[in-house]
């Protein structure tokens, strides 16, 4: 007579029996969803059809006879069709030309003698805007002084409300521009349509896409024409796959020379302006080759945790740090209150130096 045990023995038996069943109908029904992504994406449709998806549950549930509940059949299988589209995702990333190959070094892009990607953190640092010669001239003295070779400054500034100072344009680029030459630094400055492009290459050493930019692809194409480098600020409503998508619209144009920016997603929180993704540095690297910019006062919104929040960035392992300093932030036209005045970037930038080579 049969006993417990082998009664046991033989129902694991029967039981790794259907398990490999299970795998290799898993692996037949991966193959079958790869190739229909592979055709979606000659047809340029969504990888996920939540009409289709629908249609094939309620075929699993009119043929379930049981024991398992329709419940929990249901959930099983949408759990195989949610890995089954991120599977295709996958498939689809590493045909990119900005995904990072096995064994592929770093991208080090030289901007005036300049390493942006390389083993020593870069500083970026200027005013939120350019509003006058003095201002900008005098910001960008006190940087300097200070190991900043890189000068921020808007010239075009979109704002929310049409109301609000909106950049002085060409006149801000030549200002710019005029203190940089004067100071020996580069020039970085948002660019805001297609058409400005032009312009803006005249002044510019990088060209940087806006948040709000992010998802201008007609933007992203004209910056791939161009041969400086361009620098694009991830949207503070995308995901990290919809940030990398957009350096590939640049590349893909012929430009290689791109630098991707972290500066804060929109979340439920307020006690910061934008809440930081710091795991998002540590996934670009791993993704990509790109260099990695961290805005910590657009992360932010304020400068009281400003210190740590960039010491974490730089040890979550970004290339450099962008911040807003201007020599007089109580009158900024805009964002004053994120602003550093020159006092305030030295002590941030001597702390940093007792961690970080920022020589």
């Amino acid at each position: 007579m049969e006993t417990y045990k082998q009664q046991l023995e033989k129902l694991r038996a029967e039981m790794s029996a259907v398990n490999e069943g299970i795998m290799c109908n898993l692996n037949r029904f991966f193959e079958i969803s790869n190739q229909i992504g592979e055709v979606k994406d000659k047809l340029g449709v969504p990888h996920f059809d939540p009409v289709r998806e629908s249609e094939m549950l309620k075929e699993i549930r009119e043929k379930n006879q049981g024991p398992m509940p329709q419940d929990l059949m249901k959930r099983i299988f949408k759990e195989i069709f949610l890995a089954s589209v991120e599977e295709m995702g996958v498939g689809q990333r590493q045909k990119l030309k900005v995904n990072r190959l096995p064994g592929g070094k770093d991208l080090v892009i030289d901007v005036k003698g300049i390493q942006i990607g390389g083993k020593k953190p870069v500083l970026i640092g200027g005013p939120c805007s350019v509003e006058n010669y003095e201002q900008i001239y005098e910001t960008a003295k006190g940087l300097k002084n200070l190991g900043v070779n890189i000068l921020r400054g808007g010239a075009f500034k979109p704002r929310t409300s049409p109301y609000s100072f909106q950049g002085l344009e060409s006149e801000a680029l030549k200002m710019m521009r005029k203190a940089a030459n004067v100071l020996d630094m580069a020039v970085i400055t948002e660019v805001l349509d297609a058409r400005d492009v032009e312009l803006v290459v005249q002044y510019a050493d990088i060209l940087q896409v806006g948040t709000r930019n992010m998802f201008n692809y007609s933007l992203l194409k004209e910056l791939g024409k161009i041969e400086k480098p361009v620098m694009i600020k991830r949207g503070f409503m995308a995901t990290i796959e919809e940030f990398i998508f957009a350096a590939e619209y640049v590349h893909i144009g012929g430009n290689e020379k791109i630098i991707l920016c972290e500066r804060g997603i929109r979340t439920f929180e307020t006690q910061t302006r934008n809440t930081l993704d710091i795991s998002c540095i540590p996934i670009l690297k791993k993704e990509t080759p790109l260099p990695i910019i961290v805005d910590v006062s657009h992360a932010t919104g304020r400068k009281d945790i400003i210190v740590p929040i960039a010491h974490a960035a730089l040890s979550a392992g970004a290339h450099g740090l962008m911040f807003e300093s201007h020599y007089q932030p109580a009158v900024a036209l805009s964002d004053s209150k994120q602003q550093l005045d020159l006092e305030e970037a030295g002590a941030l930038i001597g702390y940093l130096k007792g961690f970080f080579d920022l020589s």
